[in-house]
């Protein structure tokens, strides 16, 4: 069947082409959740429950061949099929129509048989999330492997710790960096343990078409396992019409991917700038005015991504609140975000990725920006040592006055530290400057990189180390 849009192109329906996403285009969370994705996955679940019935004896053999033989989103026209679904508010009611159009005479009465709308574009959402989840993953453990080199590398390397935007003490980039591993396979921990389920439970979940249709009182729980094995997903304990968890759970999962992710490409947005300069993407990218750019697009797209998901995420969860048997809107209202999510949390976790693996680290750089405060990110350091000296309420009062002065004469701390009648005789010059030294002043941040190094990724599908 060919659409009669008006606004078909001689090129095709060019509606949504990615011009203004190009955070997820041409991401292959992109292609497995487009149009076609959906369409190929609800001809999959129509003849999944096809051969479920024929397989109990519900339906013929040749049925259940025939409905999967033309069960190809090749030979449905997807944006025809979008258009007559605002007949009934949703696309499996015109595509139902359409698939028994495309097969025998003697197969078309077992097309659907039984099964309400819901079922089939619920279990299609589940097997395009199936299909994209990995995908998802695979890039996390990518992002994860790269970030755990990049905290090896530097597990030593002395950095500035910055709290609400100042310089608060001193870190390392090694520490930085296994706290964005860790966040990764947060990430895919949680992805991993989605437990995604086929929806079949006829007009208001309780599966009596199935059971009268076939003659067969009591076969719907079976149906419902048999069908589920069929696609590969879980099978449920009830309908989940209006029981919205699995919805809630992998909306959940896919936004704290993406915000997740958003925490390293924060980071590196405020690390790359001018005047920090600590750190620059491999290949930044250009700008229509300004030749001299190289700018931070990598992180730019994670961190866009990031700002939406929470956002999808709501409607999704909001959706939970679902009235009777089958709800009106709070359903329908939930397709395109869960599509949205599926694509932004796999675009952010490809170009975390692509960030992790190209990052460019500048531990000179890191260095000479711990040393612009003139030893006050060690403030923390000397008032322990000189507490043991002065007593805790002089060391304090000591190193406040001590402090205004290093920022406004611009002098080192430990000179001024040296010079003061309170520690002369009592706490030696060289000391002072050891204690001020804010390389040796990062606490145990190398030992929690080795620490943080220890756990090992679970279930990564491409083996990353």
């Amino acid at each position: 069947m060919t659409s009669t849009d008006p606004y078909e192109t001689t090129e095709g329906a060019a509606y949504d082409t990615g011009l203004l996403t190009p955070v997820s285009a041409g991401t292959a969370a992109e292609r497995a959740t487009g149009d076609r994705a959906f369409l190929q996955a609800m001809l999959d679940a129509e003849a999944a429950l096809t051969r479920a019935q024929a397989a109990l004896g519900h339906a013929p053999a040749h049925a259940a061949e025939a409905v999967t033989a033309s069960a190809r989103a090749d030979r449905f026209d997807a944006r025809d099929l979008a258009l007559r679904a605002r007949a009934g508010g949703n696309p499996v009611i015109p595509l139902v129509a359409a698939l028994t159009a495309a097969v025998p005479a003697d197969a078309a009465p077992y097309v659907h048989r039984g099964a309400t709308s819901q079922d089939v574009l619920d279990t299609a959402a589940m097997l395009v999330a199936a299909r994209t989840v990995p995908l998802i993953t695979a890039e996390l453990h990518r992002a994860a492997a790269a970030f755990g080199r990049l905290a090896a590398a530097h597990r030593d390397a002395p950095m500035a710790g910055r709290t609400l935007g100042q310089h608060a003490v001193p870190t390392t980039f090694g520490l930085k960096a296994a706290g964005w591993r860790h966040l990764a396979l947060d990430a895919a921990d949680r992805l991993a343990a989605l437990r995604l389920p086929a929806q079949l439970g006829g007009a208001a979940g309780t599966l009596a078409a199935f059971e009268y249709l076939a003659g067969a009182p009591g076969s719907g729980p079976e149906l419902t396992e048999r069908y589920a094995a069929e696609l590969g997903l879980a099978a449920p304990l009830l309908p989940w019409h209006t029981l919205r968890t699995p919805i809630a759970d992998l909306a959940t999962a896919l936004a704290f991917t993406a915000a997740a992710l958003g925490k390293p490409a924060a980071d590196v947005l405020l690390l790359a700038r001018t005047e920090t300069a600590e750190l620059a993407e491999g290949s930044g990218g250009g700008s229509s005015a300004m030749p001299h750019k190289s700018n931070p697009v990598r992180a730019t797209l994670v961190a866009a991504a990031a700002r939406q998901a929470p956002a999808l995420a709501a409607v999704l969860l909001g959706s939970l609140t679902a009235e009777d048997e089958r709800p009106a809107g709070a359903w329908h209202a939930e397709w395109q975000p869960l599509r949205e999510l599926l694509r932004l949390a796999g675009a952010a976790a490809h170009h975390t990725a692509e960030l992790a693996e190209g990052l460019r680290v500048r531990p000179d750089r890191m260095l000479d920006n711990l040393h612009r405060t003139r030893g006050l990110v060690t403030s923390e350091r000397l008032a322990a040592a000189l507490a043991d000296v002065l007593g805790r309420a002089g060391a304090r009062a000591l190193l406040d006055r001590l402090s205004r002065r290093a920022v406004e004469e611009g002098t080192e701390l430990a000179e001024l530290l040296a010079a003061a009648p309170e520690t002369t005789g009592r706490i030696s010059p060289e000391e002072l400057r050891a204690l001020a030294d804010p390389a040796g002043a990062t606490g145990a941040a190398p030992l929690l990189v080795d620490h943080a190094l220890r756990r090992q990724p679970s279930a990564d599908p491409e083996g990353h180390p």
